[in-house]
């Protein structure tokens, strides 16, 4: 036996073999997990696993350094309002039979923070974290007993059984509307947390940042609706004063790390005021999927 925490066993029930579909199980030490079939995926030492059709690779997720980024940030509680308004908004629409949500899928879910922050307020709950990458996937794993954390591809079929969870959540993250839609039980629901036109506004121009996409709501609708009913928005909104150092982990777990060098990022950030102001700004859309 490792020295590993135990596989959460309601957590490995939500999962399906990327092989054949079929429901997966625990192997003897919950070192990896085995399909009535003879399909078996290995648990990493960190303790996730790696859920890929044979021969497939996932695409490339973030990188250590962004991770590692992510994790510093996120632990701050610079984000706790986003984590607070996910959970408002996961909360808000409870199961067919009036119990609230047991089964959340957190895709794209990085590290899992904001997930095990709702898991914090549903107690009776378990989640997966589905990643690209196998560097969050190691975060995820040690966030919460009640967390399974999987390598997998957000694009292609989900290893995830149909029918089989309350909640998907979806934080700056790919949303696949027909393997949401699979995936989601009767009266089930997505939770989408997207930056507003005004989010980290005060470091766009003097750092360079991607822009909002003004098309952004008609887009999201636009890969969502064929396969889910939009059932309600939230925007949560607050400015925080930031250490510069917090700003130069902020903008280097996200997407713009990719478009600046660490020693442009941090030359540009030397010039801002001590503290920054910045505006967190996100909207929270959730979509239903019909019985």
């Amino acid at each position: 036996m490792s020295g590993r925490r135990p596989l959460p066993a309601a957590a490995v029930a939500l999962l399906a073999c990327p092989g054949c579909g079929a429901p997966l199980a625990p192997v003897d030490g919950d070192a990896g997990l085995r399909c009535d079939a003879g399909h078996a995926f290995d648990r990493a030492r960190q303790g996730h696993v790696t859920l890929l059709p044979p021969g497939r690779t996932p695409p490339t997720g973030d990188s250590a350094q962004m991770v590692a980024d992510r994790v510093e940030f996120l632990g701050s509680g610079a984000f706790a309002g986003v984590s607070r308004a996910l959970g408002d908004a996961v909360l808000a629409g409870e199961g067919p039979a009036g119990e609230p949500p047991a089964t959340l899928l957190d895709l794209g879910g990085g590290t899992g923070h904001h997930l095990a922050a709702v898991l914090e307020r549903l107690p009776d709950a378990v989640g997966v974290v589905l990643d690209a990458s196998r560097y969050a996937a190691r975060r995820a794993a040690g966030v919460s007993p009640r967390v399974l954390a999987v390598v997998a591809d957000a694009w292609a079929r989900l290893p995830v059984r149909d029918a089989a969870v309350d909640r998907v959540l979806g934080v700056f993250a790919p949303r696949n509307g027909p393997e949401t839609a699979r995936v989601l039980a009767p009266g089930g629901r997505l939770v989408v947390v997207t930056p507003a036109p005004d989010h980290l506004v005060e470091l766009v121009a003097p750092l360079g940042l991607l822009r909002v996409d003004p098309d952004k709501d008609a887009r999201l609708a636009g890969t969502l609706e064929p396969h889910l009913a939009h059932a309600a928005t939230t925007v949560h909104r607050e400015v925080r004063q930031l250490p510069r150092a917090d700003v130069v982990t902020l903008v280097g777990m996200g997407p713009h790390a990719r478009h600046l060098s660490p020693d442009a990022l941090v030359g540009a950030v030397a010039g801002l005021p001590e503290p920054v102001r910045v505006t967190v700004a996100v909207q929270v859309t959730s979509w239903v999927r019909g019985v």
